[in-house]
């Protein structure tokens, strides 16, 4: 792994040792740890901010983005339409993301982004 990206992951972890419900240096080590490669690890920093913020749109985005990459398709799509109910509008990133690529071939994906593009225009 990156020296970098590890120090990035130490450095939040011991902030979240002295303040565990610190949500920003939650989601900061939950895009590291997935970026580094601990899926199940981001998974479950991204299950955590969710719950403690369950109106962050960008949280369930998050989550969702996570859930895709296990391959836990039907999960994934039910925290995106979470993220898009709470007023996720960046649709353009959203088509383009790699962590949702898994979903861009499934018919309830392409429904979901419909659904909220035409709700949003």
């Amino acid at each position: 792994m990156d020296e970098d990206l590890q120090f990035e992951i130490d450095f939040c972890r011991s902030i979240l040792k002295r303040d565990t419900r610190n949500i920003p240096v939650m989601e900061m080590l939950a895009g590291f740890l997935t970026k580094s490669g601990q899926i199940d690890e981001g998974l479950e920093m991204d299950q955590q901010i969710v719950e403690l913020d369950p109106d962050n749109a960008i949280s369930h985005y998050n989550l969702a983005c996570s859930l895709a990459l296990k391959n836990r398709a039907a999960e994934a799509l039910a925290a995106l339409r979470m993220a898009l109910e709470r007023g996720y509008d960046d649709f353009d990133w959203l088509m383009k993301d790699n962590d949702l690529l898994s979903l861009h071939q499934n018919p309830a994906f392409s429904a979901l982004v419909s659904e909220f593009r035409a709700s949003n225009s």
